[in-house]
């Protein structure tokens, strides 16, 4: 396994590392805070939060290959653990965290056999398609759940619904000073993206609601904030957990790094395509088993790669991890120095902060797009948004998944099928194939448009059977056009090799055209080569032709 070291990071100019340096410096004033409510989520106490963004991040810079991906705190893997640890310890206890210290562990180990054998390939099941429908998911999702602190109501839920409904309930208890401050901090961020997008309003945002909460005493007024935060430096040390406690774990941290795979792969994959870059899933997964190990050295929990992170990255100006880096180090000066004042943060100022990001998930100009060319994708796009809103992010993703495997293999299963019939001028023109016509009196040239394996072998033997019996000239010559074909697997041979025996015994020639090496190697360790007679099978359609008599100048179709 070679390792390519930062990677994410050069080439970078003296340009660029003062645009990614800004971009760090406003990332860390949207994103401490933001992480210090994922360790709410998850349970842990605040400053753990604040670790996921020093070593873990650090450690992805190092090893990881996109320039965009953020690999920190994440709500989903958050809600996903926190779900099972409090059911075996007491909340931000020493216990849990050692748990959680112990997940983060496990899931950097399944994340290293995933890079040891190139499992990175499981990203590429994920389509545009789902990437946008996931992103548009993820944005309502986490739009909803920061509506509970832009409005100031009590009550918080791991599912959306849930989460919604209790919004609803407590409709009545709508703090006014809050939604006003949620009001604003949104009003502005929403304008200074249009109008002045490099201005940090964000972080203008949080130093003025630090101020006037202090001088203020929002607390004292209803207006909920973050509350005191440990300062310093983590030490270093391996979270120990019993062997029970160990095997109990295993399903969570599997949960894990499910999340993580697809999560991540979706948004780096994102960001990647939309600066035309290169995306190498291996090297991410290395660099986010590397993170979470160091999260679980650092007394932190599960990291991911967030898309509303690397949303606020990518909004910030960040192009490479050289933000990230500088990230780091403002956490650590902030641990060293400023822990004390982030506890004066109101919590409808991260809200606001959040949501608008979330609005920028849902990319409603690509979903136009998608629904105007290709309806039935757009329909998977909203199925795979509604599956991550209604259901859940690791079911939602892994539910879109499926449904594009299924209707790929749906179209393999039921492919487009050609045939050559005459057209004008006197040359033959494919069209769709169709019981009742022929190529020319006594002659079908036939073209089925996908591999043939076990689940469409059936398809085809029918299809050419109903032509041959239901062509208007008794037919001598049948002629497979195999250009699309380059595997068969045993189950498609022996029903191939059936069809040209039956028809061999009817006194009808099969031939199969434009077979290439790979098929041709089938057919051969298959028999079919036996069958057919090794005069029966050639390279392009035109030698095909001339074996029957016919001249190429008649036929009009391109070569493959």
């Amino acid at each position: 396994m070679r390792l390519h070291l930062l990677k994410g990071v050069l080439p970078l100019g003296r340009a660029a590392a003062l645009r990614d340096a800004l971009a760090g410096i406003t990332l860390a004033s949207m994103n401490i805070p933001q992480v210090l409510g994922y360790a709410r989520i998850a349970g842990m106490p605040a400053v753990t939060g604040l670790y996921t963004v020093l070593l873990p991040i650090v450690a992805f810079a190092i090893f990881g290959a996109s320039r965009h991906l953020v690999v920190a705190a994440d709500s989903a893997t958050a809600t996903i653990f926190a779900s099972q640890l409090s059911t075996m310890a007491p909340i931000a206890s020493g216990a849990y965290v050692a748990l959680a210290g112990a997940v983060a562990m496990l899931t950097a180990g399944m994340l290293l056999l995933a890079r040891i054998f190139k499992l990175g390939f499981l990203a590429d099941f994920l389509s545009r398609t789902v990437l946008v429908g996931f992103l548009s998911g993820v944005g309502v999702q986490v739009g909803i759940a920061m509506l509970g602190d832009m409005l100031g109501v009590p009550g918080h839920a791991s599912r959306t619904v849930t989460q919604l409904g209790l919004i609803l309930l407590h409709l009545n208890q709508i703090n006014l000073p809050t939604l006003a401050i949620s009001l604003l901090v949104v009003i502005c961020v929403l304008i200074s993206k249009r109008f002045a997008p490099k201005l940090p309003v964000s972080l203008f945002a949080v130093i003025a609601g630090i101020a006037a909460s202090y001088f203020y005493d929002f607390a004292g007024h209803g207006i909920s904030v973050i509350g005191p935060v440990a300062g310093g430096l983590p030490s270093l040390h391996l979270p120990f957990v019993s062997l029970r406690q160990t095997l109990d774990l295993l399903p969570v941290a599997a949960s894990c790094f499910a999340m993580i795979v697809a999560q991540s792969a979706a948004a780096g994959r994102v960001f990647a395509e939309k600066y035309h870059e290169t995306v190498d899933e291996n090297a991410d997964i290395l660099g986010i088993a590397v993170a979470n190990a160091a999260a679980a050295f650092t007394g932190a929990f599960v990291v991911n790669g967030s898309p509303t992170q690397t949303a606020m990255a990518e909004r910030a100006g960040a192009r490479s991890q050289f933000a990230q880096v500088v990230f780091a180090a403002v956490v650590v000066f902030v641990l060293l120095f400023l822990s004390g004042w982030l506890q004066y943060l109101p919590h409808c100022i991260l809200a606001g902060i959040v949501f608008t990001i979330a609005i920028g998930l849902v990319n409603l100009k690509s979903l136009s797009a998608i629904r105007h060319e290709t309806p039935s994708e757009f329909t998977l796009a909203v199925f795979t948004a509604a599956a991550v809103v209604l259901i859940g992010v690791e079911q939602g993703i892994l539910l879109a998944v499926v449904l594009s495997l299924l209707i790929h293999v749906r179209h393999s299963y039921r492919p487009h099928t050609m045939m050559l019939t005459p057209g004008p001028d006197s040359l033959w023109v494919p069209v769709p194939a169709t019981p009742g016509c022929e190529t020319a009196p006594g002659l079908i040239v036939y073209r089925f448009g996908a591999d043939l394996f076990y689940a469409n072998d059936h398809f085809f033997v029918d299809e050419v059977q109903s032509l041959v019996e239901r062509a208007p000239d008794p037919v001598h010559t049948f002629i497979v056009d195999a250009g699309a074909i380059t595997d068969l697997d045993y189950s498609a041979a022996r029903s191939v090799s059936d069809l040209c025996e039956s028809l061999k015994e009817r006194g009808i020639k099969v031939i199969f055209a434009r077979v290439n090496q790979y098929l041709r190697s089938d057919m051969n360790r298959h028999g079919i080569s036996k069958v057919l007679g090794e005069t029966q099978i050639f390279r392009t359609m035109h030698e095909a032709l001339d074996a029957v008599g016919i001249k190429p100048t008649m036929v009009k179709t391109r070569e493959a």
